[in-house]
C-alpha cells in the first residue's frame, strides 16, 4: 500500500456551484433570469404539451381519424413457384413446411404461410401440403400425377 492517500478529493472542475438566476443584473442572469422576454415560455408553469402549436388547432385534432385498419390482421405468404419445386424436389417427395425449411425455401425462425404459384412446369409427382395454392399450380401438379392438400384455416372468408 505504498500509494495510499488518506485525503480524497474530486478532480478539478467536477464540482461546480449552481447558477443562481434572478439575483441581480451583475450576476449575468438577472431581470428575465435567462428566460428571454415575455411570452408563455417565460411565465411560471409555461410548459406546453407534445404537439402544441402555439394555440393553433394541433395536427392530431385537425386530421380526421375514422375507419378501421386491417393491417394488424394481415397475412403474409411466402410465394414459391412450381419451377423452383421441380428443381429441388425428387419424384414422390412431400412438399410441406418442414421439407421447405430443410431445402432452404423458408426460414425456420419465422412462422410464415406458404403459397404455391403456377409459374413453370412440373415433371415430377409431388405431394404438396401448403397453406394456399393457385388454381393453375393445382391443375399442373394433378396433371403430373401429384396430390394437393391445403391447410387453410376456417376463419378465412374467401375460400
Amino acid at each position: 500500500m505504498a500509494n495510499y492517500n488518506p485525503i480524497l478529493s474530486a478532480p478539478q472542475g467536477a464540482n461546480k456551484n449552481p447558477k443562481r438566476v434572478g439575483r441581480g443584473s451583475s450576476s449575468g442572469l438577472g431581470t428575465t433570469a435567462g428566460k428571454g422576454n415575455k411570452g408563455q415560455q417565460s411565465r411560471s408553469g409555461g410548459k406546453t404539451y407534445v404537439g402544441f402549436e402555439g394555440g393553433q388547432m394541433p395536427l392530431y385534432r385537425r386530421i380526421a381519424h375514422k375507419g378501421f385498419s386491417n393491417y394488424p390482421f394481415k397475412k403474409e405468404y411466402v410465394c414459391i413457384n412450381l419451377d423452383q419445386l421441380d428443381a429441388k424436389f425428387n419424384d414422390g417427395e412431400t412438399v410441406d413446411k418442414a421439407s421447405l425449411i430443410a431445402k432452404g425455401f423458408i426460414s425456420a425462425k419465422s412462422a410464415t404461410l406458404v403459397k404455391v404459384l403456377g409459374n413453370g412446369d412440373v415433371s415430377k409427382k409431388l405431394n404438396i401440403v401448403v397453406d394456399k395454392i393457385s388454381e393453375s399450380a393445382k391443375a399442373k401438379i394433378e396433371k403430373a400425377g401429384g396430390s394437393v392438400k391445403t391447410t387453410e384455416t376456417a376463419e378465412d372468408g374467401n375460400k
